[in-house]
């Protein structure tokens, strides 16, 4: 049986059976867009009563004029709604909104793909099933610009002439967030870095990139690159450890859409949400790896004795930066204690966390509770062949049913590729190209 609430009828069979008239003033070109949207029947006797013009609002017609698209198209990324004019007519209006494809209909999953890259050769391929795309300095210099492998014939000179490269395969569908080579910079030199980003992506597609700081600063971001920073990561000062978030903040206060990056522990996120970002995200690949490593480590500690992986446990913490040069040459039971306690906070011996995913759960959890209907997780930083199936799990389950369109799963192609494919796609294609063969 079809529900009368199930019905729905589009703008223009309104507009043609008399209900509603068009507005003067919309051109043919606008109508022509708008009319093929459709409004449910249950609700349709309460707006007829309101209104019996329509229009579109100057956004709409600006997000048209700014992107181009074909006759009859509203492009991707843009979510219809209806407004109210001064005049009592009612106006179609368009909200970016990443959770929709072209002509305002959803995209096929309420969780969201995204690539981590800034190779347009890898892109590609991928185009129509992402809805964002990220990029650093790492991903867009070393990874493709100054790497012979991936920028062919050196073709791409420059991040502009990539950014450009990027917006013709992508389209309006996606949006990009790009980050500033030098979050140390002025605020001056800051907004006329991104004013050149947004005269190339528009202000629609543009997020940017802020990463936390920590205990960086201006004076000392040169001594982590030359490997002589002895600070550790909870060493910084207020103003240190909140200068990445003044500067969200301020840009959020500028107008612009922030991807607030380098979220690795739970206790990052409700802080972050603060600057009232568009995107937070947690870090998976990082975290897990040393997670896991250490947890054995220190399983074989204690069934054997060998003080060697006990060092083997204050190398690696070092390595990764979880310990200071300090703490490394201090008492080596002070480091134990912080493993363990890391390992415990972690949730590395529960169903919370022994999947390294205890920091995503905990960030939607956050997001559920905040007042930013419109922020976003990224979940990214990924690798290896458990942590990608482990995240398409998590995200099934119950608890978080009703987050699902607030997460993106962002990664490099190449490694959402391998999760495209199955053993199984062998077995049975063997079966079915041998069969044809004997046509």
């Amino acid at each position: 049986m079809i529900l009368a609430r199930q019905i729905r009828v589009t703008l223009g069979a309104l507009a043609a059976s008399g209900k509603l008239s068009v507005r003067p003033d919309t051109s043919e070109d606008m109508w022509g867009r708008a009319e093929q949207l459709e409004i449910g029947t249950d609700g349709l006797e309460g707006f007829l009563r309101c209104t019996r013009t329509i229009g579109v609002t100057a956004e709409f017609e600006n997000v048209i004029h700014t992107f181009r698209p074909a006759p009859g198209v509203i492009p991707a990324d843009f979510r219809p709604e209806l407004c109210c004019g001064t005049d009592g007519c009612a106006l179609v209006d368009l909200k970016r909104d990443i959770s929709y494809g072209e002509n305002g209909r959803k995209r096929p999953t309420r969780v969201l793909y995204s690539a981590d890259s800034a190779n347009p050769y890898e892109v590609a391929p991928i185009k129509d099933f992402i809805a964002n795309l990220t990029c650093n300095p790492a991903i867009i210099y070393d990874s493709f610009i100054n790497n012979p492998k991936a920028n062919r014939n050196q073709q791409f000179k420059n991040r502009q002439e990539v950014m450009q490269e990027l917006c013709r395969i992508l389209g309006p569908g996606v949006d990009i967030s790009v980050e500033v080579d030098n979050p140390f910079a002025s605020r001056e030199a800051i907004l006329e870095e991104i004013a050149e980003f947004q005269e190339i992506l528009t202000p629609y597609r543009l997020v940017v990139k802020v990463p936390h700081t920590g205990p960086l600063t201006a004076d000392n971001a040169s001594q982590l690159v030359a490997g002589t920073f002895r600070q550790g990561f909870e060493d910084g000062t207020v103003d240190s450890n909140f200068y990445g978030h003044n500067l969200a903040y301020f840009l959020e206060q500028h107008g612009y859409r922030t991807n607030f990056t380098l979220m690795f522990e739970p206790h990052q996120a409700a802080l972050a949400l603060q600057v009232k970002p568009y995107f937070i995200n947690t870090f998976i690949k990082q975290r897990y790896l040393v997670t896991d490593t250490i947890r054995t480590l220190l399983a074989r500690w204690h069934a054997t004795g060998d003080t060697h992986y006990i060092t083997a446990v204050r190398d690696m913490l070092r390595q990764e930066d979880v310990i200071s040069a300090a703490e490394a040459e201090g008492p080596i039971e002070a480091v134990i204690q912080k493993a363990e306690a890391m390992l415990a906070y972690r949730h590395a011996g529960d169903a919370e966390g022994s999947d390294g995913l205890d920091a995503t759960r905990h960030s939607l959890r956050v997001l559920r509770n905040s007042n930013l209907p419109d922020t976003r997780l990224i979940i990214c930083s990924m690798s290896g062949e458990h942590i990608y199936p482990a995240i398409d799990k998590m995200l099934m389950e119950p608890e978080f049913e009703d987050m699902l369109h607030r997460v993106v799963v962002t990664a490099p192609p190449s490694y959402l590729a391998r999760f495209a494919s199955a053993s199984g796609v062998l077995t049975y294609q063997k079966l079915f190209l041998n069969a044809a063969g004997k046509r």
